[in-house]
């Protein structure tokens, strides 16, 4: 039985969190899998009512104890600080602790869904460790300080065995998919840091010969996203850089509320819808859940993979085919639509079921 955690999350978590895990259960019947064991671990703003602390020991063995995670939006910008001065965030945490070197970002536009791209298909492959996020870089303290009060510092820190890791995993999606490998970087400004990026992806080019790759600047990519998103398959960068690249291909795909996002180990997963918690819609049952199931898809796909169970991501599939055939017929209003969470659901499960039995 492939086990999976739950993290509810803050704001609109617990209501997307509850449509992705009833999709994947309904999938996953669908197509004869085992079912699938959710454990529910407490961690975000419930956890520091309870006892003050966002990610409390207990939540991670808890973890620890299953195959993947699902983790619905944090709204951490609100959380309490750790003595350190470091804001409580139990995404980069669990990221850090389960070493999710690699955030998987699709975006890919659907046929009647209103997009700035005409047509988009690519997978932004983000650093998840280091770079330019400081918080992410440290054993202790934040590496972000004044030296006076007009005067404020932050460190960066690029390991090439951490670069190396992140670009051959993007080599090998690229593999899998069109071929094609853009690495962004800003080496005319920062060659010792950024511009590790293009020199390890000559490095390791001899071990992928199905896949051509190229490389651009951050600023001209950004434009080029725009101009012809078309052109790009698999997209590789460092974390920041990463993380704005991702939310722009998203918008211009359709919305970031169609957005997948899965972070990615060696030996552990976790899927996180790409947006936020979105505080001032919770509890109103408008929230569009698509970006939380896709996610769930994509930790689907990921663990069929792993634990050699086709049958994971035969469900994983169905969830993606049924999602996109209910656009735009049935939308949530942000797709200008006026089906609200629950109504959404219940079509995307609808269309799982009916694809199945068809």
């Amino acid at each position: 039985m492939t086990t999976i955690g739950v993290v509810r999350g803050d704001g609109i978590g617990p209501e997307i969190i509850d449509s992705a895990v009833r999709v994947c259960d309904a999938a996953a019947a669908a197509v004869g899998a085992a079912p699938l064991r959710w454990v529910e671990v407490a961690a975000g703003q419930v956890a520091i009512d309870d006892g003050g602390i966002a990610l409390p020991a207990a939540a991670v063995r808890a973890l620890e104890g299953c195959d993947g995670a699902l983790l619905g939006p944090v709204d951490h910008a609100v959380y309490p600080r750790y003595a350190d001065g470091r804001r409580q965030n139990p995404s980069g945490e669990l990221r850090r602790h389960f070493d999710l070197y690699a955030n998987v970002r699709p975006a890919r536009t659907v046929d009647g869904v209103r997009s700035m791209a005409a047509t988009a298909d690519l997978v932004i492959v983000r650093e998840n460790t280091e770079g330019f996020y400081s918080d992410r870089n440290m054993y202790r303290g934040t590496g972000e300080f004044s030296i006076s009060p007009e005067v404020a510092l932050s460190v960066g820190v690029f390991t090439r065995d951490r670069v190396r890791r992140v670009i051959r995993f993007a080599y090998a999606l690229a593999a899998q998919r069109r071929g094609v490998l853009t690495v962004v970087h800003k080496a005319n400004v920062l060659p010792q840091t950024t511009g590790m990026y293009p020199e390890v992806a000559a490095e390791l080019a001899g071990e992928f010969p199905s896949v051509t790759v190229d490389d651009e600047h951050v600023d001209a990519m950004a434009a080029l996203l725009v101009r012809a998103p078309q052109r790009f398959d698999v997209v590789v960068t460092e974390n920041l850089f990463g993380d704005i690249l991702s939310d722009l291909a998203a918008e211009l795909a359709g919305s970031l509320g169609m957005a997948g996002s899965l972070n990615v180990g060696d030996h552990y997963a976790i899927a996180q819808a790409a947006h936020g918690s979105a505080p001032d819609i919770a509890g109103l049952g408008v929230a569009n859940p698509i970006s939380e199931i896709t996610s769930a898809a994509m930790l689907l796909t990921w663990l069929g993979e792993r634990r050699g169970e086709p049958a994971l991501g035969a469900a994983a599939a169905l969830v993606q085919r049924a999602t996109a055939a209910v656009l735009p017929a049935v939308a949530t209003r942000d797709l200008g639509g006026r089906a609200g969470t629950a109504e959404f659901t219940a079509a995307v499960i609808e269309s799982l079921d009916r694809r199945a039995a068809g």
